[in-house]
């Protein structure tokens, strides 16, 4: 039997921690060793949770030999510190989203990881999603053809909670720390439409706030285009009650249309919903692909450490690289540079764009 590869944690700032622990606790591979929090209480919590040893000090994790990869979930304009840091005491990372504020401090942390011979892996639940990895293999192989029009939605109502906006987490509305709900959120949109298109060549977008004022923004509609002619469409909301039509994709040849794959829908899903479905030419109606709708959005959050423990592992390469999490984040900063300055963005963005 293979010794369990031991793990630690870099904050609980962000919620997806808890999540991430509670599964890697039914691993029989894995090891949650010990975690940092500079909220000692957060902390101090959640080891006695997790079986975990507590240090107020950073460097007792970095140079704990017994860990051998590091999750980095504090704020988002801390990810360049920690990271960078775990890179130079040689430990693999998993890097929550976003990446980073800026493309320099992305680029200065994927050089960190590659001059350091470590594993950087972004943290990207839609990857792991049946549906979604259903979706990029439909679209791989040509199935529907010339794609016309994608449009992805992605959307929370955490604004509407009280506890998120004035709790522990209020950190993601403050500007220097998250820039904004869009950059916090879109950036899993952004993700899944490099993943399944490439890279677009233009931009086009409104974020601001609609119905609430307690963060630089709330919604955020952006028109992405393709060198080849397609245009992609992403909708995020932080005020966003219920849903269900997630993710359209029109074709020459075929029509995808995903349902209830966002955290304002999966739990809606009534009994013999149907998750994704497909109609072409050559079968012109709708076919159920039998694809199952997870019981909570909290099972695709859960899926992430899975596919870093394996890639530590079997000595593999992560499946969401730094230039993944990178691309990411310069598409959600052209639409705010498009909707700051009300006009059509070009990638790849000039230096310092923002």
């Amino acid at each position: 039997m293979k010794a369990r590869i031991g793990i630690g944690i870099l904050s609980f700032a962000h919620g997806h921690s808890q999540a991430y622990c509670r599964r890697m606790l039914k691993y029989d591979d894995v090891r949650l060793v010990s975690c940092w929090d500079d909220n000692e209480a957060r902390g101090q919590k959640a080891a006695a949770d997790y079986g975990m040893q507590y240090t107020p000090h950073l460097e007792d994790v970095l140079n704990d030999p017994d860990i051998q990869g590091v999750i980095v979930t504090c704020e988002t304009s801390r990810h360049p510190e920690m990271a960078i840091a775990a890179a130079e005491a040689g430990k693999h990372i998993l890097c929550q989203k976003p990446m980073a504020l800026t493309l320099e401090d992305c680029d200065r942390m994927a050089e960190a990881a590659e001059k350091a011979g470590v594993k950087f892996m972004m943290a990207y639940q839609m990857r792991h999603d049946p549906s979604n990895i259903k979706i990029k293999e439909i679209v791989e192989n040509g199935v529907l053809g010339q794609i016309s029009l994608l449009r992805r939605r992605h959307c929370i109502p955490v604004l509407f909670n009280e506890a998120f906006v004035n709790g522990p987490t209020r950190w993601h509305i403050e500007p220097d720390k998250n820039m904004g709900m869009f950059m916090d959120d879109a950036s899993h949109a952004t993700d899944f439409i490099h993943w399944v298109m490439g890279r677009p060549v233009s931009v086009m977008a409104e974020i601001d706030n609609t119905v609430t004022q307690v963060a630089p923004d709330d919604t955020g509609v952006a028109i992405y285009r393709y060198a080849n002619g397609a245009m992609v469409v992403l909708i995020n909301s932080s005020v966003t009650l219920a849903g269900e039509n997630t993710t359209e994709i029109y074709g020459d040849q075929g029509v995808l249309i995903q349902n209830y794959d966002d955290a304002v829908s999966t739990h809606l899903a009534p009994p013999g919903a149907v998750a994704l479905k497909l109609y072409t030419r050559d079968h012109p109606s709708w076919q159920d692909l039998g694809i199952p709708i997870p019981k909570s959005h909290g099972e695709r959050i859960s899926a992430v450490p899975r596919a870093f423990i394996d890639c530590l592992r079997d000595d593999t390469d992560p499946p969401v690289t730094a230039e993944d999490g990178r691309v990411s984040v310069e598409m959600v900063l052209g639409a705010y540079q498009s909707a700051r300055e009300g006009r059509r963005v070009t990638f790849p963005l000039a230096a310092g764009g923002r």
